[in-house]
């Protein structure tokens, strides 16, 4: 069986809802998508970071999972730090209500694809994720979670079918994103406990 890793990259995040500090949103974000990745089957897991922000992956991390720093915060970076895998899947950390399901429908198309991506859903810029086979292909351009989509990265590879589309989620990055969070829906525990207003700052 091939050994895989999924690793959450705790980027910047640049919006939080009105009266909730930056840093402690992103905190709540980023716990919630470390929990999520606790609860996967047949995959390892951690979390990259850049050396500035490794407090806060320490914080969130649990026993046991792998901290990679890398220069910045990007899936290339992630990719070229990682050794021993076979497969590897980069996750943004704004998406605390994202169904594990969705991570396995991006790992799923490397059984016959180099390259899989999630993209942000509601068609904005950016991905939610993108996995691929390693040794990284060495068509993969420039990845960035804000800006990157699927048609960047289809266009350096040797065909367009090389890059398979998986389903994607909405990332929490504006007051519309917040609007579509459903409470009834299991996890973000973090995140709902700060919205709520029942988690203070540390």
């Amino acid at each position: 069986m091939a050994r895989r890793v999924v690793v959450a990259l705790l980027g910047p995040v640049h919006w939080s809802p009105p009266g909730i500090d930056l840093a402690e949103w992103r905190a709540a974000l980023a716990e919630d998508v470390v929990d999520l990745l606790a609860t996967l089957n047949e995959v390892e897991t951690a979390v990259a970071v850049t050396p500035a922000d490794r407090a806060l992956a320490d914080a969130l991390v649990w026993p046991g999972t792998a901290v990679y720093e890398v220069a910045e915060p990007t899936p290339n970076a992630v990719f070229a730090a990682l050794e021993g895998y076979d497969q590897a899947a980069v996750l943004a950390s704004d998406v605390p209500d994202l169904p594990a399901l969705t991570v396995g429908k991006l790992l799923r198309p490397l059984t016959t694809r180099p390259v899989a991506v999630a993209p942000v859903e509601g068609g904005g810029p950016g991905l939610l994720g993108v996995a691929v086979r390693l040794p990284v292909p060495s068509w993969l351009p420039a990845l960035d979670l804000e800006t990157t989509v699927a048609a960047d990265v289809r266009s350096g590879a040797p065909a367009p079918g090389d890059v398979a589309v998986t389903a994607g989620w909405r990332r929490l990055r504006g007051p519309a994103d917040l609007a579509t969070l459903d409470p009834a829906f299991e996890g973000w525990e973090a995140t709902r406990a700060l919205l709520s207003g029942s988690r203070r700052p540390t």
